[in-house]
């Protein structure tokens, strides 16, 4: 099994060393360089999205800068807005619903690494899918880690940091964050 094929089952992989893993990384890191460089303005910012996510996802504002790792991971809905400065770490799919507005300096990580040093610093690391439901609005300073799904209709107090799934219509804050009410 290839690591390509190894980050994309949820195993441990190679995501430092393997150049077939390295070179889509800068190509897409190429594309976000690219779109960060344009005016707001531009309508080329169209054309290097489609290429960033391999589609154009209807009504979606995404301001930059903007980052993330392979960009074919990322799978946005209708109506989504993205504030400045977010980073998608999308080693793993990372999939946003309709009419989700996310705050400025959010953070979506998939990736996790060893707790034993030996194996972190082989370079080997676990991506693991981020889901968030419809109509959810998150604050600045956001962080999602990975595996997580967040339910539709949530609202995401600013710093929050989400280490595990939580159920729709709830206002979620913390650190780490929990329900703070329903609904």
């Amino acid at each position: 099994m290839t690591e390509l094929e190894k980050m994309k089952q949820g195993d441990w992989y190679d995501a430092n060393n393997n150049p077939e893993i390295v070179q889509e990384r800068y190509a897409c890191f190429d594309l976000c360089f690219e779109l960060n460089q344009l005016k707001p303005s531009d309508t080329k910012r169209l054309e290097v999205l489609k290429k960033l996510f391999g589609e154009l996802p209807e009504g979606l504002e995404l301001l930059s800068p903007f980052t993330c790792d392979y960009g074919k991971n990322v799978h946005l809905g209708k109506n989504v807005f993205i504030n400045i400065n977010n980073y998608f770490m999308d080693g793993s799919t990372i999939t946003i619903g309709d009419n989700v507005f996310i705050g400025p300096s959010c953070g979506f990580y998939t990736a996790t690494h060893p707790l034993d040093y030996k194996a972190r610093n082989e370079g080997l690391e676990k991506a693991l899918p981020i889901v968030v439901g419809d109509n959810c609005w998150f604050g600045a300073n956001v962080s999602v880690m990975p595996g997580v799904t967040i339910g539709e209709g949530c609202v995401i107090g600013a710093g929050a940091v989400v280490t595990r799934d939580m159920p729709a219509n709830s206002v979620i804050g913390g650190v780490p964050a929990q329900v703070i009410k329903r609904l």
